[in-house]
């Protein structure tokens, strides 16, 4: 009898452990969810001003926001968000581009993480089609993809995944690959902020090998890892010495560049 009441507590305990253990990982996946659901807002003043620019027209949805030019060039950029930062936080940075004519898409990842992010490239394509030059044509006849921090890292994703042809190329906002670009034939643009505390230039510079040997690599002096958006300090960056609308200039300049070569 005491054998048999020693395993009847013993599978109660059992039982009992495996109730708890299920009790923290709902609770853990739960407050993961929340965390992830509440991502860092844009700055009011960098997005009214994106907001309120004559020369194209911002919209937002559930599935991310776009910048449609109102004398689009034919050339197209998906951005992927970093972790856990509002697309709209991107909007004023990139503003320069579409006051060029460049269609910006900037997509909201599922659950504000762009690794976790599965549906095809093409879906946030076709969001430039219903903001653009009708619902059935976008303007852009010439695609590349990009991202900031992890975003970038999903962006080389897209770009390994691809079909020939289907993009041009990958630009890379403080942000490097973990996918073998190496041998994609794209054409690849790295932007480096020397005060990034987060994706370090010593960090960028051992992925280096993973993209195209004809790849290139800007340096942004003294700005830091948020200031490739607009939403305020990151936990783990560096302070900048160089202003937002230094880091700006400089990010506009060297992508059009790029995109124009």
């Amino acid at each position: 009898m005491t054998r048999r009441r020693d395993r009847r507590l013993t599978r109660r305990r059992i039982r009992l452990a495996g109730l708890a253990a299920l009790g923290l990982f709902v609770v853990g996946i739960a407050s993961f969810l929340a965390w992830a659901a509440s991502p860092m807002p844009p700055e009011p003043g960098p997005l009214d001003a994106a907001r309120t620019d004559p020369s194209f027209t911002l919209t937002e949805s559930a599935d991310g926001v776009v910048l449609a030019p109102d004398d689009p060039n034919g050339t197209g950029l998906v951005y992927l968000a970093g972790a856990r930062v509002d697309p709209a936080a991107y909007a004023h940075k990139l503003s320069g581009l579409a006051d060029a004519g460049v269609t910006v898409v900037i997509a909201r990842p599922t659950l504000n993480f762009a690794i976790f992010e599965l549906r095809p490239l093409t879906t946030f394509e076709g969001l430039a089609a219903d903001s653009g030059v009708s619902r059935w044509d976008s303007g852009v006849s010439r695609w590349y993809v990009g991202g900031h921090s992890l975003g970038g890292v999903r962006a080389c994703q897209y770009a390994a995944d691809a079909p020939a042809g289907s993009i041009a190329g990958v630009i890379l906002f403080g942000s490097y690959c973990a996918a073998d670009l190496s041998r994609s034939g794209l054409s690849v643009l790295t932007l480096s902020a020397t005060r990034d505390g987060l994706s370090t230039p010593a960090k960028i510079a051992a992925a280096a090998h993973l993209l195209p040997g004809d790849a290139q690599l800007v340096s942004l002096p003294g700005a830091d890892h948020a200031q490739f958006g607009d939403y305020g300090a990151q936990p783990g960056d560096n302070p900048a010495t160089a202003s937002d609308a230094q880091a700006e200039r400089e990010i506009t300049a060297a992508v059009l560049a790029f995109l124009g070569r």
